[in-house]
């Protein structure tokens, strides 16, 4: 058996490392062990992507998990997240979903993501528990299960969410590019229907994904943002694989930050739709959202890294958006997780109700919360560094970094350091990988790079003194 390690944000591997029937099978037997002895005859969802072999691993996960006495539903076509995350929480009877899609790596990858009954993230507990049970061997036993169509009632919900007259009185030219991931089965057929002239990148499903890599993030979105200008476009939009995260493309064929959508939708939620809620953030979020919460009246929360950590925060029923460093936006009232398609339809909707372009939205929240650099680096070491740095940790305390004294020094998950001006700088060691995160975010790039050189001597400098003591 291979060494396999399932999260709470599922388990994913290289096809070269362990991704392969044999695997899944171990996966989905252990998933339903325990969805069958916690929920018996309870109903659970599955998707999969749109990765060559995604739905006959999905097929064998169902015949699995319904040997357990459980009631599963097969989706009849290629899933995007929101929408099996939105099955399952719109199902009282549901109380998990299963998604096999490698996510937004290459296709080298493959993997298996879980959600639990309100579509969001399943515990530390139960995925503790699938993963003890995973070195058993599956036996024969394969149950019966359905198919079913559940695109159609996620793309009638997110219909209800937006003002459809406005954004097709606007009809607006747009690039949607799906990165051969699952938004070419919803994005472009859902846009058409609201009046916009679409160009579609990236349909289809090549063996090797044409080179690329479906992340929302340069240089991935490098023909998005060349066909914008290219077509004419207003405006593109380039979705990760499983539609969690947007890339916003404006009309000159510019990547918009991911660190301005959150406060660029937060302003739209608040002002055109009259919404009203707690914001939350990760601690490595960009300080514009919360300065735009500030601005805006609203509560703003921040946490440590991990959709967990929002997911948890969202249960308490009063948050308007959760936001994660990486850009991907939750709207609570819709679904407990991350949905780039609904980001975009606000993004489309916010666009028609101000007569604005893209350029025009980044240019007002620029002026609103200020114009902020923010930069990450990975400091690459050793595991026993990367556990080493994690145990000391906890005792630093840097009276300066790059000249400046903090006025506050946050522990949770890390160390975060916050100056005066607004700017911070942020060490995180990763949980899955052997790397220490960097983060910091100033007026100007200078700045920036003046606090990240600092932090990453802050590692050196601990570690140094670790191995002395």
């Amino acid at each position: 058996m291979r060494n396999i390690h399932f999260r709470a944000d599922g388990w994913y591997s290289r096809r070269d490392e362990g991704y392969d029937l044999e695997g899944v099978r171990a996966v989905a037997a252990a998933l339903g062990v325990v969805w069958g002895t916690m929920h018996e005859g309870a109903a659970i969802a599955i998707g999969y992507d749109t990765r060559h072999d995604s739905e006959d691993m999905a097929l064998e996960v169902a015949g699995l998990i319904a040997s357990c006495g459980l009631q599963v539903t097969v989706s009849n076509a290629p899933t995007p997240a929101p929408v099996l995350e939105s099955a399952v929480a719109r199902d009282d009877a549901c109380v998990g979903g299963v998604l096999v899609s490698g996510g937004d790596y290459s296709s080298d990858y493959g993997g298996i993501l879980v959600c639990g009954p309100d579509g969001g993230s399943v515990s530390q507990e139960f995925a503790h528990d699938v993963d003890k049970l995973i070195s058993s061997v599956p036996g024969d036993a394969r149950g019966r299960y359905a198919r079913a169509d559940l695109l159609s009632p996620y793309t009638r919900d997110l219909m209800g969410q937006i003002d459809a007259k406005a954004v097709r009185s606007s009809r607006p030219r747009v690039v949607v590019d799906s990165m051969y991931g699952t938004a070419q089965c919803v994005v472009p057929s859902l846009l058409r229907s609201l009046g916009a002239d679409v160009v579609e990148l990236h349909v289809g499903c090549p063996a090797n994904f044409g080179g690329i890599h479906p992340q929302a993030i340069e240089p991935w979105v490098d023909e998005c943002e060349a066909a914008v200008v290219r077509e004419g476009a207003d405006l593109g939009l380039a979705f990760g694989g499983d539609c969690r995260r947007l890339a916003l493309i404006d009309a000159r064929g510019r990547m918009v930050s991911v660190h301005d959508l959150g406060p660029l939708v937060l302003d739209h939620l608040v002002g055109e739709k009259s919404l009203r809620g707690r914001v939350v953030g990760t601690l490595a979020c960009s300080e514009r959202l919360e300065r735009q919460a500030d601005r805006l009246g609203l509560e703003y929360t921040a946490v440590p890294v991990g959709f967990s950590r929002l997911h948890a925060e969202m249960a308490d029923g009063d948050v308007l958006l959760a936001a994660e460093e990486y850009g991907g936006l939750s709207f609570p009232s819709h679904l407990a997780e991350r949905d780039a398609i609904l980001a975009a339809l606000y993004i489309l909707e916010e666009l028609a109700a101000q007569g604005a372009t893209v350029e025009d939205l980044v240019s007002r929240v620029r002026r609103e919360v200020g114009r902020m650099a923010y930069g990450r680096e990975d400091i690459t070491l050793d595991v026993a560094k990367v556990q080493a740095f994690r145990n000391i940790l906890p005792g630093l305390n840097p009276r300066t970094m790059a000249g400046k004294a903090p006025v506050s020094v946050n522990h949770a998950g890390g160390l975060k350091a916050t100056f005066a001006d607004g700017s911070w700088a942020m060490l995180r060691p990763s949980r899955s990988q052997s790397i220490v995160r960097a983060y910091a975010e100033a007026a100007t790039r200078e700045e920036r790079d003046d606090l990240l050189k600092s932090a990453e001597k802050i590692v050196f400098d601990g570690l140094a003194g670790d191995a002395a003591g």
